[in-house]
């Protein structure tokens, strides 16, 4: 019933407004559900039963448009079924009258609190593109494309991060990721030009050696496009085709549009005789090149306020339960937080001392829980994105007589993924008291006080209108390192036009808000593991989410994107709730206003992908070194231009053995510019080395 209301709801809206294509409007497509065949196991004959009403209730709206359900190999007709994954090259709709579509190919990975970050190798990921149209594909999506934040109390999943950047081709403060961006544009012109043939014919596979392959669409018997694959995970080929020899690098694809010049291979964009796709360097979280300009303004002068929360019970609409109750339904998703509090009584008969020694054990459903004694902390359970569930073990002191137990439990996301995730809970489920000497006491059943939210969320110190509110102390010492405590400032946003960054790795987890308006949760304080991470991620061979790693050791997310729509001129609010412990006076916010852009282009490179023209010989067309700013910006400068045998990588570019400096060349070809090309021309740019490969090496700064 509820999801018919959701279904013809979304479906009216989009009529009303005129959207779908047979209306005038973009929408070409419609999904319903989203990888429901992975789960529809777990609900037996009703889940199939599901899927044919979910089917045939689409179809019923007449959207005009064709209907997809991915992930979905029993979708009826004339559902079109999807493939999501990291390849789909292998994939066949279970029809033969259905296209071969790609919904969800991942760019990268989710990023999630205590883990390393994930990144995914464009060489792979433009390898799994050009296989996927090799082998018949006819529609491709990339998830994510332009990375995202989750903002405010939103979450992809449970403890996972605030930012949603996914190492996406546009990260998630619009700028593009090189050299993911630039690779993955050239992949996408090089396969446009070979449209006519995609659409004309499918393919005619022919077998090069072993563990390569091409796949080739013809026009006619003399006129054709083609791609060649390597798909061994380790060893580079020489390959005959067409009587022509060409040089395939382990794991890739190239691409030959007249079945005869390549304009394009997967792996070809690092290797300095191959490079000629722009690269940037990137610093923390965000794409930061090396020798950023940038503006980074500190809140350590800042005049900080701050208001301590109450431990347990701080209102008259708590209410008692004897049990320990789930925290999703008791609190309705109106906080992350609900007090637990029980009174714990040691019998003052067995006094052999001021205290009672004991050891607290608290399960929980997730995802983290303070714990205090007697209002005093005691400790912090939590626990992670595959594993939410935790047990807190802490061995405590009692006084003889009555004592107070309080837990916050905190909840970091909601599950929206598996079997069943819609009754999936949180929070406390069995407190044991164990007594060091006359064994263990089950307190879960006692009578239990329960306060949904914190006092400060009652009182709405997020919000503007709370600013001058006398509730905020303001002294001369700022207490730091305390745990449930809002803080308060001004800033004013550096200057510019671009997106804002908050740095908060000084703070501990908790939440942030910029005018009233929740920037996400942050936790710093959880450090990924030391190990798993590599300098450089070998592209080659099957890529898992777990593959390349980087930042072990560290926080996961430590900048936060703040659009700058959310800031205003003068003074702009900043509150930070902290609910283990941290030094506002540390954290500053940045903006990026510069960008340091790299190319490295050999003469055996074969031209870019969109100067290609049909009919036409590759070595008739030169490559070119190509720089291109973000909008917005220019060329302010050139750091580094050698002609010949230059060494290094962006960065740490040096002259080699053979060397011209054309400093002054590429000065004038670019300087003030959004972008330029500098053609490999032995006329324009001399012949250091007569005979020798050469090779153009640029770094410059937007």
């Amino acid at each position: 019933k509820e999801m018919n209301i959701f279904l013809v709801k979304i479906v009216n809206l989009m009529k009303e407004e005129n959207l779908f294509a047979s209306q005038g409007g973009p929408i070409i497509l419609a999904q319903v559900e989203n990888e429901y065949g992975n789960v529809e196991g777990s609900y037996g004959v009703g889940g199939k039963l599901y899927i044919k009403w979910a089917a045939e209730t689409a179809i019923s709206l007449n959207t005009t448009v064709p209907w997809v359900m991915c992930a979905q190999s029993d979708a009826p007709d004339p559902i079109i079924n999807t493939c999501n994954g990291c390849y789909c090259d292998g994939f066949t709709p279970n029809s033969p009258s259905k296209p071969k579509m790609w919904t969800e190919n991942y760019s990268g990975w989710f990023l999630s609190f205590g883990y390393a970050v994930p990144y995914r190798p464009v060489e792979d990921l433009a390898f799994s593109v050009a296989r996927f149209f090799e082998k018949g594909g006819t529609f491709q999506n990339y998830y994510m494309y332009f990375g995202g934040t989750n903002f405010g109390r939103t979450a992809g999943g449970p403890l996972i991060a605030t930012s949603y950047d996914y190492d996406a081709p546009i990260d998630e403060y619009g700028f593009t990721r090189q050299p993911k961006w630039g690779h993955l544009r050239d992949l996408h012109k090089s396969i446009k030009h070979c449209e006519d043939y995609l659409v004309n014919a499918d393919p005619t596979q022919q077998s090069l050696g072993m563990n390569l392959e091409a796949h080739v669409y013809y026009k006619t018997s003399n006129d054709c496009a083609a791609f060649l694959a390597n798909y061994d995970s380790s060893v580079d080929a020489n390959v005959s085709f067409n009587g022509n020899s060409y040089f395939l690098p382990a794991w890739s694809v190239s691409i030959l549009p007249d079945c005869k010049n390549v304009i394009f291979n997967t792996a070809k964009f690092l290797a300095a005789l191959y490079s000629k796709v722009v690269s940037q360097r990137t610093v923390g979280d965000v794409a930061l090149a090396h020798n950023t300009r940038g503006s980074e303004l500190s809140l350590a002068s800042s005049k900080w306020s701050w208001y301590k929360e109450e431990v347990g019970v701080w209102s008259n609409n708590s209410f008692v339960a004897s049990s320990l109750l789930e925290q999703i339904n008791t609190t309705k998703d109106m906080s992350d937080f609900l007090w637990y509090t029980t009174s714990i009584n040691v019998d003052e008969n067995m006094k052999h001392g001021r205290e009672s020694e004991g050891i607290l054990l608290i399960e929980s459903l997730g995802h983290a829980a303070l714990v205090f004694v007697n209002k005093k902390l005691v400790g912090f359970g939590y626990g992670n994105h595959d594993i939410p569930d935790f047990l807190f073990s802490k061995k405590i002191s009692l006084n003889y007589g009555s004592n107070t137990l309080d837990v916050l439990s905190m909840m970091i996301g909601l599950q929206n993924y598996g079997p069943w995730f819609d009754i999936a809970g949180a929070g406390i489920f069995s407190v044991i008291l164990g007594d060091l000497k006359n064994g263990k006491k089950n307190i879960s059943s006692s009578e239990w006080t329960y306060q949904v939210g914190l006092k400060g969320e009652y009182l709405g110190l997020d919000k503007m209108s709370l600013a001058n509110s006398s509730v905020w102390i303001q002294e001369s010492a700022l207490p730091t390192n305390q745990s449930l405590i809002w803080y308060k400032a001004t800033f004013l946003a550096p200057e510019g036009s671009g997106p804002l960054m908050l740095n908060l790795a000084s703070m501990g987890k908790g939440q942030a808000w910029v005018n009233g308006r929740g920037i996400g949760r942050y936790w710093p304080a959880y450090i990924s593991p030391s190990t798993g991470c590599v300098d450089t991620c070998d592209y080659r061979g099957t890529y898992e989410p777990f593959k390349c790693l980087k930042k072990c050791g560290q926080p996961a997310q430590t900048l936060y994107h703040i659009p700058r729509s959310w800031v205003h001129p003068g003074q702009n609010l900043l509150v930070l709730h902290e609910e283990l412990g941290g030094d506002p006076s540390k954290v500053s916010v940045l903006t990026q206003t510069g960008k340091e852009l790299c190319a490295h282009v050999s003469e055996a490179d074969p031209p870019q992908a969109d100067s290609w023209k049909p009919y036409s010989d590759v070595k008739s067309q030169g490559p070119e070194v190509r720089l291109v700013c973000e909008q917005g910006w220019h060329i302010a400068s050139i750091n580094f231009a050698s002609f010949g045998r230059p060494e290094g990588d962006c960065g740490t570019f040096s002259p080699g053995s053979c060397h011209t400096n054309v400093l002054s060349i590429v000065e004038r070809a670019c300087l003030g510019k959004q972008g330029c090309s500098v053609p490999l021309s032995m006329t324009d740019l001399g012949d250091p080395c007569p005979g020798m490969l050469k090779s153009l090496a640029v770094e410059a700064l937007c």
